[in-house]
């Protein structure tokens, strides 16, 4: 992404970023689900859902908090304090909170082409 773009996208509003967070989450999830073993259709979905939602994705941002570097913490921070135009049906508000930070996160990752640091923070979100 071209450096300008970027800065542009970082001092306004993340929601867009974790617009795209959210769909390398859930590819990353269900590349793993796929590959872990032989399911009905119905049945990857359930498993895929379990790591998707926004509590498990909270639970995800607090284990690896501790391991973030001042410019991802400030993505979280920035993210978690956004204010989304609706709330999930089926999480508390906190819960979404963090999952939105969680989701910019990885967008932030994903978008600055940090395959290394999203692909490490992916693996530790499923663990």
């Amino acid at each position: 992404m071209e450096e300008n773009k970027l800065k542009e996208l970082l001092s306004t509003n993340l929601l867009p970023l974790a617009f795209i967070g959210d769909s390398v989450h859930t590819l990353f999830v269900r590349d793993y689900i796929l590959k872990s073993g032989n399911l009905k259709l119905e049945n990857y979905h359930n498993k895929s859902s379990q790591y998707c939602k926004a509590s498990s994705q909270a639970k995800a941002l607090e284990k690896i908090i501790p391991l973030l570097n001042e410019d991802e913490s400030e993505i979280v921070r920035r993210a978690r304090n956004a204010k989304p135009k609706h709330q999930a049906k089926n999480a508390s508000s906190a819960d979404y909170s963090y999952a939105t930070a969680f989701e910019a996160l990885i967008g932030y990752l994903y978008i600055t082409e940090n395959k290394d640091r999203l692909d490490e923070i992916l693996k530790i979100s499923i663990l």
